[in-house]
């Protein structure tokens, strides 16, 4: 009982701007899910053409990407928490464009994030909503409780986006997973089409 409380307490004492965002992360995650609902194995690891990444592995990638930037997020915060607490009082960004949508994106950088699953390593659809679901949950529970300015006033680096503070870096995963759910959905919906 005393455990459910301090966990409400956590959740009310969370920013508006990052429940937000980590309501965006699991509302668009599902919807994704969602949409494979119906499809075959073989469908859900079908490539469209050559080259080109099937459900499965669109899927996969966005969990390789948050994955590997949240351990740096984690450190980040441990390391450096003392000195967003130093400068809480100062301004900071909490949104950024959708910098996905740039024209001059580098779109070529997902090969970092090659999937490990694939059509010759294919797994259950319910594997990828598992791993993703756990990753989320892990990325919520470090998020809550914390004080917005200090997360605001915590940076990163990274070579494409520069200096981003933790909810910014947020908002980029968000972005991130959010382009990619669009090719799910619309190959999600070839795939039901083609089937009536």
């Amino acid at each position: 009982m005393a455990a459910k409380r301090d966990e409400i307490a956590l959740e009310q004492r969370t920013s508006p701007i990052v429940s937000g965002y980590l309501d965006l992360l699991d509302t668009q995650r599902e919807a994704a899910f969602a949409a494979c609902e119906g499809l075959s194995f073989a469908q859900i690891w079908q490539r469209s053409a050559p080259g080109e990444w099937s459900i499965g592995e669109i899927l996969n990638h966005n969990y390789l990407l948050i994955a590997s930037m949240f351990p740096l997020v984690k450190f980040t915060w441990k390391a450096f928490g003392w000195y967003g607490r130093k400068r809480r009082k100062r301004p900071y960004a909490s949104e950024i464009e959708d910098v996905y949508r740039r024209k001059n994106f580098p779109m070529w950088v997902g090969f970092l994030w090659t999937p490990k699953y694939n059509p010759d390593k294919p797994v259950p659809l319910e594997q990828l909503r598992a791993e993703m679901r756990q990753l989320h949950a892990d990325v919520r529970t470090f998020y809550t409780g914390k004080d917005e300015d200090v997360l605001g006033n915590i940076y990163l680096y990274d070579p494409i986006f520069g200096f981003i503070n933790l909810i910014v870096t947020l908002r980029i995963g968000v972005y991130h997973d959010q382009l990619h759910y669009e090719d799910v959905l619309k190959m999600a919906g070839n795939f039901s089409s083609i089937s009536r």
